[in-house]
């Protein structure tokens, strides 16, 4: 069957079951975009191409599988550099074809043409310039695999407009091999071994849980081990969800915004098992004071994250879940010649541990200062926690509104918490709830906001309307780019500068403008009957909530501080 490189790519696409394409057309792209009515493709046009990147982005995290976006060349390829750059550095599977010049023009600065794989070969797990067609269906074929396994990633395919048009037989690989990457999934026995055995002696431990627990989809088996284990559990922005947070053994994040048990568990915990998470900055704090007591067990799929930050006592290269199921074989064997002591412990084991983190729970537990005249942020996240019961997919923007959520929202299911943890795009919270609506079309899909951000992709409000997605925006509006203004208050003698957003749009007019309804709330006594009513509607709502101005996010540790130094209520 001969087909042009337009008809390869949808053909292709098909195979993979690509059901969602998020794109914006352009003139590179043209081709493919005139082959796509013939494919059972379901395109979504975005109205800007780093819309288009994100509700890609969003669509993966809230599926576990791979998003797809389509570009042009030129500024639609650099407009979707920031989603790009997003998605690599949370590591999520995004496969982008971006539109290209024609082959002869290349390199002669012809119209709309920009060097996109010289550009985004620091932010993409790899990339493609397809020059020939008949190298087409293979490079789709390993931009899938590369993008979907090991440590997930965006991948991008440069196509140009000679390629989609010329013609050659098509046939697609039903498998990939690579010789230069096979990524580790099986971790080596001895290591686990060695693990196993450390959890047997710890009298402190603690769980620090990253975002390859929910990429591997290990949170049941996380959840096995910390409760037979009675192993207390935090865990970094994007592990969110992958343990109920209604649950005793349940310390809320680290880090930074992160809770004061939390902080003070890892800081005095004898044995850290570090489970697909990267030891960030925003977690360890000053890094000669973090857990300075603790043995220190490292397992990542990606070789390249162990040792990098933290030194590690034993690294385990693996994914999460097999490494969860060797390990739990391994805790099942008594070890040879064990002494009654390092028999497998049994659930109650760590009871003073426990007795001891209840303690700081009960002593600085999250909290804010109720108003009944001013609504506090914290009260509406509560109050959106309540009437969802923890089941909705929660997107943010960055900032205040990101820490809020994060903090005040109890998560209890995996895929639940959709963020941009690693850049912190603003902008990022909207597009990526229409792609997590397309993804779950039966959840609640809120987006918490700041009046700031949600104006850096606000457009796709059109998107969200013309596709009838009943997408909710709570933006908490202080008329501040909130976080900046925090870190102004605390650190910079309150000098305000640049961050007092003094013009802003009416929200409910903008979003009757394109369509959608829209709520404003400044009685606290209404957050919950309005956030219920808006909820309740079956179409696009915003609801601008206008919440005292100056509250802050806490607890905070100041940079380059030792994570138990906390800015506390």
């Amino acid at each position: 069957m001969e087909l042009t490189g337009a008809q390869i790519l949808l053909e292709s696409l098909r195979r993979e079951d690509v059901e969602v394409v998020f794109g914006f057309p352009g003139g590179a792209v043209i081709d493919i975009y005139d082959q796509l009515p013939n494919y059972p493709l379901k395109h979504v046009l975005a109205r800007h191409e780093q819309g288009a990147i994100h509700a890609a982005d969003g669509y993966a995290r809230a599926s576990g599988r791979v998003g797809v976006c389509l570009v042009t060349s030129g500024p639609g390829a650099t407009n979707a550099v920031t989603g790009i750059a997003t998605a690599y550095m949370d590591s999520v599977p995004v496969v982008i074809v971006t539109g290209q010049v024609p082959t002869p023009l290349i390199g002669n600065d012809a119209f709309q043409e920009v060097d996109i794989v010289g550009i985004t070969r620091p932010c993409t797990k790899h990339n493609y310039l397809v020059k020939d067609v008949r190298d087409l269906a293979r490079v789709i074929k390993e931009a899938f695999y590369l993008a979907a396994t090991g440590r997930p990633g965006p991948v991008l395919i440069d196509l140009p407009k000679d390629v989609q048009q010329a013609k050659c037989e098509y046939k697609y690989p039903k498998t990939i091999k690579m010789r230069s990457y096979n990524p580790t999934y099986a971790p080596n026995l001895k290591q686990v071994a060695r693990v196993a055995d450390v959890v047997r002696k710890a009298k402190k431990p603690i769980i620090y849980a990253g975002g390859g627990v929910i990429a591997s989809g290990a949170s049941e088996d996380l959840i096995w081990l910390a409760r037979t284990y009675d192993i207390p559990v935090t865990a970094t922005l994007m592990a969110l969800g992958c343990f109920p947070a209604d649950d005793p053994l349940w310390l809320g994040m680290l880090g930074m915004h992160g809770t004061y048990a939390a902080n003070l568990a890892i800081s005095h915990a004898d044995l850290i098992l570090a489970i697909g998470s990267r030891f960030d900055d925003r977690v360890t704090g000053k890094l000669s004071e973090f857990a300075k007591n603790a043995k220190i067990v490292h397992i990542d799929i990606d070789p390249t994250s162990i040792q990098k930050n933290v030194a590690v006592h034993i690294p385990v290269v693996a994914d999460c879940k097999s490494f969860l199921a060797a390990l739990r074989q391994s805790l099942a064997a008594a070890p040879a010649g064990a002494a009654a002591e390092d028999t497998p412990p049994a659930a109650g084991r760590h009871a003073s541990w426990l007795e001891r983190i209840d303690a700081w729970k009960a002593e600085k537990p999250l909290t804010y200062a109720a108003d009944s005249k001013v609504i506090k942020p914290q009260h509406v996240i509560e109050v959106i926690s309540r009437l969802t019961k923890g089941q909705a997919v929660i997107t943010t923007e960055v900032g205040q509104n990101q820490m809020w959520a994060a903090q005040f929202y109890q998560f209890t299911r995996p895929r639940s918490f959709i963020s941009s943890g690693g850049l912190g795009t603003m902008g990022f919270g909207f597009p990526a709830a229409i792609g997590a609506q397309m993804a779950c079309p039966d959840r609640l899909v809120i987006d918490v906001a700041g009046d700031g951000s949600i104006q850096m992709c606000i457009q796709e409000l059109a998107t969200a309307v013309c596709y009838d997605l009943p997408v909710k925006i709570v933006i908490l509006n202080n008329g501040y780019l909130g976080m900046v203004r925090q870190w102004q208050e605390l650190f910079y003698a309150k000098n305000y500068c640049a961050t007092c957003l003094d013009v802003a749009p009416d929200f409910v007019k903008l979003a009757e403008a394109y369509g959608a309804a829209g709520y404003r709330l400044t009685d606290p006594s209404q957050v919950e009957s309005v956030l219920a009513e808006a909820f309740a509607l079956p179409k696009t709502v915003i609801v601008d909530v206008v919440i005292d101005r100056e509250e802050n996010v806490a607890p905070m540790v100041p940079a380059g501080k030792s994570i138990t130094e906390m800015i506390l209520v």
